[in-house]
């Protein structure tokens, strides 16, 4: 490619709205222009890289047997009333009517459809195992697109669905992708880590894991033992509770004592006006869910878990009471409620029930309790995991480690679905024995979209892009530094023919400009290797540039070709 012919405009300054070190950088090299919120369209390089990611994902996921299919974004609502997730997905399911009145939904997902598909195709055990994956556009309407393409509405996914027999056909394919998304990610030359993980709204009832991109812009927290490998999504990482502490016999301790706290609702109030400690202050918080009212217990230095505490209710969302529901419950409002004389069900963190004592609301306004003793002032029937690990927290699998805490961005997922779909949708299959059983599902999804943007957020420096050298847009980049000199245009061209002839991506910039602008567009676009073609032209050398490491180097254009020639070692279809 010339780059007097390539469609790229690059840009001096980054729009405001882009904050991300990514979202910047793919605006001002060219790369993405955005349409609406969370809306882009990918120019020339930006494609060109979004296709060596389609590849890898290709290669990979063949190889491990998986059959390509492709499905349509558009889907009808029948079938997300019959997986029953129509009304419950959220306001994320962007919903559509035809001109018959027919409702639609743009796909953010493609479970129902995969199972509709394999009700229809496969009706016996001798057809299972398979693997089918997809890639395609997908849709959410997210309430406030950022990062660019990290948190998109309409966004470029892989997406690949296994069906089995059994629990142990599943746990085999499981691995088997595990496995793959690491081949994946680490071709792409990805820092992550895979980490236990909540199923969110795909569901399931099996283990699942999300790979996460190391970036200090993550909106996801991550949780690693300092001595195992344990990694676990905050939302999943399980609390030690350690041994219950003895308790002395309540009788003749005294009687908790009301303080006066003026205007302290806040553990920092009470910190800074009372001279409180949060580890020594209870926190209780008045949740609805499932339809009913509770509260739940934690230390003032630690903060609840909502995701373990509808797992352990066994309910769907929940959220924290509105001012009438807590009124009724404590009778008082936030930041004054204790669980002294609670008319609802309390749940206790393990943390909670460990104190011996505690400072918490006294049930009226400005004023707190000092000396209320858990399991005599208040009951401790249940008493669980409730709230989010914290830095120092033992790890809960090798009990020796500390855990310690990372941003990352998700940009994988893999599910053991189980037969939730399979159930609900009515994909069965005979067994040898004649019997219908429903087949058994995992899901595995990466988000391609949000994997370019997490390489770029990982691979810059202050010049610009620095792309791994296997999804870089072009291998290499030859720059002519005057268009005007004959030695120099000859002998860039010369090595353009050479070097596409061995069918190796080149872009040269041919263009009449300055050779300031021309080298900060092409850190800007951050091809990993350039070749600069300047005044030893007539001495047939040039200066090899390596983008990742600074170092430059003037060689012959022999040796040139040899090392650019191995930076291909193996066959690249990817633009076939």
């Amino acid at each position: 490619m010339r780059q007097t012919n390539l469609l790229v405009t690059t840009l001096r300054e980054a729009p405001a709205e882009a904050e991300t070190r990514s979202h910047q950088l793919l605006l001002r090299a060219g790369y993405i222009r955005q349409v609406a919120a969370g809306v882009y369209t990918y120019l020339p390089l930006g494609r060109r890289v979004l296709r060596r990611m389609e590849q890898i994902v290709r290669q990979e996921m063949e190889s491990a047997g998986a059959q390509e299919v492709l499905m349509p974004s558009l889907q009808p609502a029948e079938l997300w009333r019959e997986s029953e997730r129509y009304e419950v997905y959220g306001k994320e399911l962007m919903k559509l009517r035809d001109r018959h009145d027919r409702e639609f939904v743009l796909g953010p997902t493609h479970e129902e459809v995969v199972t509709a598909l394999m009700r229809g195709e496969i009706s016996s055990y001798r057809r299972l195992p398979v693997t089918v994956y997809q890639i395609q556009t997908k849709f959410r309407d997210e309430r406030r697109p950022r990062s660019g393409l990290l948190r998109g509405r309409e966004f470029l996914m892989k997406d690949a669905y296994s069906f089995d027999t059994d629990w142990d056909g599943l746990d085999q394919a499981y691995q088997v992708m595990y496995s793959v998304y690491e081949r994946i990610f680490d071709r792409c030359g990805l820092k992550y880590r895979a980490v236990q993980a909540n199923a969110g709204a795909i569901g399931g009832k099996g283990q699942n894991h999300e790979f996460m991109a190391l970036s200090e812009i993550g909106e996801d927290t991550i949780a690693v033992c300092s001595l195992c490998g344990y990694a676990a999504n905050l939302e999943q990482a399980e609390v030690q509770s350690g041994a219950a502490p003895h308790r002395p016999d309540f009788a003749g301790r005294p009687a908790p004592e009301r303080f006066h706290t003026p205007a302290q609702k806040t553990i920092q109030q009470l910190e800074q006006e009372s001279q409180l400690r949060p580890q020594d202050i209870i926190k209780t918080l008045i949740y609805t869910g499932g339809g009913k009212t509770f509260a739940v217990l934690v230390r003032g230095d630690h903060e609840v878990n909502e995701l373990k505490v509808q797992k352990y209710l066994g309910c769907g969302d929940i959220t924290l009471a509105d001012y009438e529901h807590v009124q009724e419950a404590a009778g008082t409002g936030s930041g004054y409620v204790g669980p002294a004389g609670l008319s609802v069900p309390i749940l206790v963190d393990a943390a909670v029930a460990a104190m011996t004592e505690a400072v918490t609301g006294a049930g009226a306004e400005d004023y707190h309790l000092r000396g209320v003793v858990p399991g005599r002032d208040f009951p401790l029937t249940q008493v669980g995991d409730f709230r989010n690990a914290v830095t120092g927290d033992s790890c809960p699998q090798c009990g020796e480690g500390e855990l310690d805490f990372h941003q990352g961005i998700e940009v994988g997922h893999v599910f053991k679905l189980g037969t939730v779909y399979s159930e609900k949708l009515g994909a069965g299959y005979l067994d040898a024995d004649g019997r219908t059983q429903p087949m058994v599902m995992g899901c595995y999804g990466i988000g391609i979209s949000r994997l370019l943007a997490a390489v770029a957020e990982q691979n810059n420096d202050d010049q610009g892009l620095i792309w791994p050298q296997g999804l870089a847009p072009f291998t290499v980049h030859i720059l002519l530094m005057s268009v005007k000199d004959t030695a120099q245009r000859e002998l860039a061209e010369a090595l353009y023919a050479r070097l596409t002839a061995l069918g190796i991506d080149i872009l040269l910039d041919d263009r009449d400009e300055r050779a300031g602008v021309k080298f900060k567009d092409a850190g800007l676009i951050g091809i990993p290797v350039a070749l600069v073609v300047g005044k030893l032209a007539a001495e047939q050398r040039i200066e090899y540039m390596d983008r990742r490491t600074g170092n430059k180097e003037v060689i012959d254009i022999g040796e040139a070709v040899l090392r650019v020639s191995s930076l291909k070692s193996a066959p690249d279809t990817a633009f076939a």
